[in-house]
């Protein structure tokens, strides 16, 4: 069926609208989707979700859109497709209620044939219910997030998501592909149907082959026609080279067969277009994971669906720019944690070359939070996994799916273990090419209460729980797994292969400050296929699991030493205002963070990177969360501090690091491999403005270089637009950088400035707000006071072309302006 995008001009209220006569009564906002209906929204101290949502609030909100629909379509098929609607939504159609879906990320289908006008407007009213509370452990957003499609198509079309494509084979310069397409007869009649599948160069347009066949489709059923594909010469996919083919599918009806076939006058033709990648994936214990033939480790990172100042609102310019960053940093792999992305993720990651680790649940029939799916697991499960698989099967980036993750029926509780296959079977059912993985963690939970208290009385004892205990308990859940996810397991991968070892293990979910240390493991080890860290990108909610603190060396008493850390983390979370995890390589505004840097020394990078800690915690001990790193400014701006000790931290994977103050050498000193933190080097100093410098040597020659430098007082603001045009499309962005810098144009990176952003004409300010992780900003008011420095304005564009022009005010500092035209 053909797609038509109707995600402009809908009018959005808040509360539930189920009448023509409550539309009246409640002003609606028109709003351009994807639109998230809860960031603009107050934080409140009293949130029902405290930390794990930010402090924000769900709520109710409804969408409604007048929709023409042609006279001429009568006697075809008209339908409606959600991407993802966040969440527990109703769809009426002209005050009749024509369906619903609970999972807010997976997305749906409902056929609207029989309940449409044709010729006439037809009103679509979506609700859509976060009020559930807790309904999550991290930051939903709410509304339709993700867009609207309108289906369009005959009688006898195809399905939608109906294509599935396969590359069984590469070899001797052939690809061979399978191609099944799902096809669907809504007649009252036999119909015989030509299926025609073209593959064409996504870069070219060249179009290299097609195939076709005849098949029949009973009336008022479904047939699936299966079509083999010899691809010469074939362009293959890889996350190094992402060579992708538009492929079209078309499906002609040629008339009805009865007892025999009687050709039709007017046969309708229906078109359905996907992506696709030719690769092939294997992954086995004695070679690991292996693409196209070669073996791959997984730098990967975990991504929540959130971006940042936009809230959960997903546009493809917002996560390929996610994406790219990552890429420069060396990530190969995001997990989509822990939930079906965005279809605008999966693309960007198509056509970047990024690996896609797609994960459907975080809970099944065991709640995690009071308001969860958990509810609904049981009736939908089934639904939702066929509906999330069918969409992204086809990508190349999806390299292996996940059946959910920290599952608590991992302890075989609720039925799990029959659960846990149940699940990879219904996933194979509708792709049985890729490998079906889990990430699975410790016992802290799904057991039960017996065995839980016997658990806790004898952790570190081999009696009754015995060391093997995990392995044990969950291995009828590893049951139709082809890769084990193990969430923060590194110190027992060895073991377990000597256990199992025809096991691929998968390090699913790991410490980010352990990656210098854990790294080399999994390139040792040929069983291990990679490692994802928590996580790649900061976001929304679960708020300050990366927090650190500052406490006397010498207070035996102070209780988060005592407790190493978990005092950080009460069960109660974050205090107020804390919005952001702060775990992250990139802040929300897409700055990479120090643990960023660490990471891309660790992966190889020959650069080195400098940064300081701040002198007023000089000679304390510093404890962070098991999420946290070191915390470290990219600053030598310590005013008052004079003279004063001050620590510097180098990342550097070199021989020796060179540290250089004001043109004075303070010595080298050799680049530490130990625990914790391989790859680094600690100078101490008497802190004095100027310049501070790092030179890392390898084998007695430079290699690279970083430096600090003392800046002048906040001066001007700067911006730094990421690009200077976008289409009037309604969906592109312009990413707005915003600096304090000095009179030198330097950035000041001690700067808490107050500035406000105005936009006006053809683009509008979609998202307004610094990377501070502790913050009651409203991201859709345009005021914010910057950090370290920095803010951000993101600008999208409308559906008119036209000039734009984006006003950036500073407290004291006067305007910056940045002025462009869309079209």
């Amino acid at each position: 069926m053909k797609s038509i995008c109707i995600d402009d001009k809908w009018s959005f209220r808040r509360g539930f609208v189920d009448s023509l006569g409550l539309l009246k009564d409640i002003p609606g906002k028109e709003v351009d989707l994807p639109h998230d209906g809860m960031i603009g929204t107050p934080v409140r101290p009293d949130a029902p979700a405290k930390s794990d949502s930010g402090y924000f609030v769900g709520n109710l909100s409804s969408y409604t859109k007048y929709i023409m629909i042609p006279k001429e379509w009568e006697g075809d098929c008209v339908g409606l497709k959600l991407d993802g609607a966040m969440m527990n939504v109703t769809v009426d159609v002209n005050g009749c209620k024509v369906g619903g879906q609970h999972y807010g990320y997976a997305p749906f289908y409902l056929d609207l044939t029989k309940y449409i006008s044709f010729g006439e407007e037809n009103r679509v009213t979506i609700n859509c219910n976060t009020t559930m509370q807790v309904n999550s452990r991290w930051y939903t957003g709410s509304g339709l997030y993700r867009g609207a499609q309108l289906l369009h198509g005959p009688r006898v079309h195809i399905v939608p998501d109906g294509i599935l494509l396969h590359t069984r084979e590469v070899r001797d310069g052939y690809a061979f592909i399978e191609a099944r397409i799902e096809t669907e007869n809504t007649t009252l009649e036999d119909r015989l149907a030509r299926v025609t599948v073209s593959l064409a160069k996504e870069a070219t347009g060249e179009v290299v082959t097609d195939v076709n066949r005849v098949i029949r489709i009973g009336a008022g059923e479904t047939e699936t026609a299966i079509l083999a594909i010899n691809l010469k010469d074939p362009l293959l996919w890889d996350c190094d080279e992402p060579n992708l083919y538009n492929v079209t599918v078309s499906l002609q009806n040629l008339g009805t067969y009865r007892t025999h076939f009687i050709p039709e006058e007017n046969s309708t033709l229906d078109e359905a277009p996907t992506l696709f990648g030719v690769r092939t994936i294997t992954a086995d214990a004695v070679y690991g994971l292996r693409i196209n033939g070669k073996t791959v480790k997984l730098k990967g990172g975990c991504l929540h669906h959130d971006n940042g100042l936009l809230g959960t609102v997903s546009l493809y310019e917002a996560e390929k720019r996610k994406i790219e960053k990552l890429k420069e940093i060396g990530f190969n792999a995001v997990r989509t944690a822990h939930n079906p992305p965005s279809a605008a993720l999966i693309e960007a990651c198509d056509r970047l070359g990024m690996y896609v680790f797609d994960e459907a649940f975080d809970a099944w029939g065991i709640a995690k939070r009071s308001g969860d799916y958990s509810q609904f697991f049981d009736s939908d499960w089934k639904k939702d996994i066929s509906s999330f698989i069918k969409r992204d099967r086809n990508h190349p980036s999806v390299i292996i799916w996940s059946t959910g993750n920290e599952i608590p029926e991992r302890g075989g509780l609720n039925n799990g273990y029959s659960l846990a296959t149940d699940i990879a079977l219904e996933i194979k059912k509708y792709d049985p090419y890729r490998p079906v993985s889990n990430g699975i963690c410790t016992l802290w939970s799904g057991l039960d209460d017996a065995l839980m208290a016997h658990q806790s009385q004898n952790q570190n004892s081999s009696e009754g729980l015995f060391d093997t205990t995990w392995e044990t308990v969950t291995e009828p859940f590893t049951n139709g797994l082809d890769i084990v996810g193990y969430n923060y397991m590194e110190d027992i991968y060895e073991r377990d292969h000597e256990m199992f070892p025809e096991r691929v293990i998968l390090g699913s979910e790991n410490f980010p400050n352990q990656i210098g240390y854990r790294w080399p493991l999994v390139e040792k080890l040929p069983y291990v296929i990679g490692d994802f860290t928590w996580t790649a990108w900061d976001y929304l909610g679960e708020a300050g699991i990366g927090k650190a603190a500052y406490v006397d060396e010498n207070d035996e008493d102070n209780e988060i030493k005592r407790t190493n850390g978990w005092a950080l983390m009460p069960p109660s979370g974050s205090p107020y205002p804390w919005r952001c995890a702060n775990d992250a390589d990139f802040d929300i505004t897409g700055n990479r963070t120090p643990q960023g840097a660490y990471r891309s020394v660790v992966w190889g990078s020959g650069s080195t990177h400098l940064f300081s800690k701040d002198p007023s915690n000089f000679g304390k001990k510093e404890i962070t969360t098991m999420w946290g790193f070191p915390e470290l400014f990219s600053s030598w701006n310590y005013e008052g501090y004079e003279g004063r000790d001050i620590s510097l931290a180098v990342f550097s994977n070199a021989d020796e690091v060179e540290l250089v103050q004001n043109g004075r050498s303070l010595g080298k000193k050799a680049v530490t491999m130990d625990r914790p933190m391989p790859c680094s080097a600690v100078f101490d100093t008497k802190y004095e403005p100027g310049t501070v410098e790092a030179i890392s040597y390898r084998a007695g020659k430079e290699v690279s270089r970083d430096k600090l430098v003392t800046t002048g007082k906040p001066a001007a603001l700067k911006l730094l637009p990421e690009k200077s045009s976008a289409a009037a499309d309604g969906h592109d962005l312009i990413y707005v950088g915003i600096e304090v810098v000095d009179s030198e144009g330097c950035i000041v990176p001690n700067a808490a400035i107050v500035i406000t952003g105005e936009s006006s004409g053809s683009m509008s300010l979609a998202g307004f707000g610094s990377a501070n992780p502790i913050t009651e900003d409203d991201y859709t008011d345009g005021e914010t006071i910057t950090y370290r420095g920095r803010a951000l304005a993101i600008l999208r564009s409308g559906y008119e072309p036209g000039k734009f022009r984006l006003t950036i005010t500073g407290e004291g500092l006067g305007e910056a302006v940045f002025e462009g035209n869309i079209g």
